[in-house]
């Protein structure tokens, strides 16, 4: 059975989703944050699983189910932090982040019967899962992280290491107001939707 990993930041203000400032504050940006993780971790929950861990950037807080063990991001680059997620399993794992809310316990359940890695691209050029049957931190360590082509270069170190390959749905982060939304009309009956509405309420007063 897989090894399910999420890597996240602690949803503080001022460090988390920044590029949701403006249109949103802060403390709202923290709070949509907060959100996304939490719908996040209850589909990982949901999820049949080996293992569940939280590799964070900070602290954990009551956002946090029961379920998963919880593990410090190393230092470094996010290629080194991911690779350092893999590092720490044993067999079969996926990894994915906190910018997916609408992700869903299907989409997670995955079998390495058949192929060595899935890819799950997003629509900004990223990824937004990576599962590994043999976890190799190799794989990671020098993708540039954050650019168009994040995505493409590391599905193509994937191929080149011989793998076999299947491929996600493309799947949308939030990092900006217009991916909130978009994201909220597609996964109604999430926490996230729900704070999001709660803030377009507030900013309509």
């Amino acid at each position: 059975m897989t090894t399910l990993l999420v890597i996240a930041k602690e949803p503080r203000p001022g460090r988390v989703k920044t590029r949701l400032t403006p249109p949103f504050t802060a403390i709202e940006a923290a709070a949509l944050a907060e959100a996304a993780l939490v719908d996040t971790l209850r589909t990982v929950a949901a999820t049949p699983a080996r293992r569940r861990v939280l590799v964070l950037a900070g602290e954990p807080g009551p956002w946090l189910p029961p379920g998963f063990d919880v593990v410090p991001q190393c230092a470094g680059g996010l290629d080194e932090r991911l690779a350092a997620a893999f590092a720490g399993c044993d067999g079969p794992a996926l990894l994915i982040g906190m910018d997916t809310p609408q992700v869903t316990p299907e989409l997670l359940t995955v079998d390495f019967t058949e192929c060595d890695a899935y890819f799950g691209p997003a629509e900004d050029g990223g990824f937004w899962a990576l599962g590994l049957a043999q976890p190799d931190p190799g794989l990671l360590r020098g993708v540039p992280m954050s650019t168009p082509a994040t995505g493409a270069v590391q599905r193509a170190r994937l191929v080149a290491a011989g793998l076999r390959v299947r491929d996600l749905p493309r799947l949308r982060d939030v990092d900006t107001a217009a991916d909130a939304e978009a994201v909220a009309a597609i996964a109604p009956h999430g926490r996230f939707t729900a704070e999001l509405a709660r803030l377009r309420a507030v900013t309509r007063r």
